[in-house]
This record gives C-alpha cells, structure tokens and sequence, in this order.
C-alpha cells in the first residue's frame, strides 16, 4: 500500500514546493511562477485546482517539521537537507485545515495553514491575484542560500 501512496508518476499537472520553516510555511507554485508566503500571525492557504494531479516537492531550511493535511488522510516528514515528494489529487471542493505534526519548536502550534480546492478557473483567478500583489517568482527560505528572499 505505501510503495503505490508514494509512487511519483509523470502525469503530474503542476508542482507545489512547500517550505516549511520556524513557524510557518511557503507554497511555491513553481509552474505558474507564483507564491503564498504566511507568518505565526497570519496562516497562508494552499490553493489546488480539482481533479488535477499535483507535485509536492517538501523542503525546511531549519529543522524537523512534518506535512498534515488531515482531510486527506496524508502525513509526511519535512526534513532539513532532503526533498521529501508525493502526488495527490484532491476530488472535493472546499476547505480543509493542514498544520505541522512535528514538534518543532516554541511557536509550533502557529505552523497553520489552510487547503482552499477550487475549480481551475478559481485557481487561475487566484495565481494571477498574487502575481498581481507582488508574489511573482519563487520564494526561498533558505533551501538554496543563507538568505531567505525571492527568486526569479
């Protein structure tokens, strides 16, 4: 059962590089060349079109985390040093709660984030709103430098 979970297929329609970091997460949409960033203070949502296969590719640039969607049933290690991947396609619409299962630290209970699944029209609206508002690109926290920042 876990060797077909895990299977990575090329039917992928987009990829998410998700970072998670001390204590919060960012969501690179790396296709479309967008990106939703959130703080202890203000949780980001996780946007994915339904019916589409996505990519997620797992990073942190500090320490352990883990990756919670519970509405669907998955769970996986966020590991500093490795990329961690799995494909899911999400059939219903709406929003569910994710989180880290990790603990991680001091302000590990503020590590939220919400999963909004959309029609792809809404999605599309929803990429081209942060390109929009400046969050064009792909957003490092650390996976590639010592310096978080944007990255082209």
């Amino acid at each position: 059962d876990q060797t077909e979970l895990m299977s990575l297929t090329n039917k992928s329609t987009h990829t998410v590089a998700v970072d998670a970091f001390r204590w919060s997460w960012a969501f690179n949409y790396k296709e479309e060349g967008a990106y939703d960033i959130g703080t202890p203070d203000a949780k980001p949502t996780l946007w994915l079109p339904i019916n589409e296969r996505t990519r997620f590719e797992l990073t942190s640039p500090d320490v352990d985390h883990s990756f919670w969607i519970p509405d669907f049933l998955f769970k996986m290690d966020v590991i500093p040093g490795r990329t961690n991947k799995f494909e899911l396609t999400p059939d219903k619409l709406g929003t569910f709660p994710g989180r880290c299962a990790e603990l991680c630290g001091v302000d590990h209970s503020a590590m939220l984030f919400d999963v909004k699944v959309v029609t792809r029209a809404e999605y599309d609206a929803h990429i081209q709103e942060l390109k929009d508002t400046g969050q064009a690109g792909l957003f490092d926290t650390g996976r590639s430098s010592s310096k978080a920042g944007v990255t082209a």
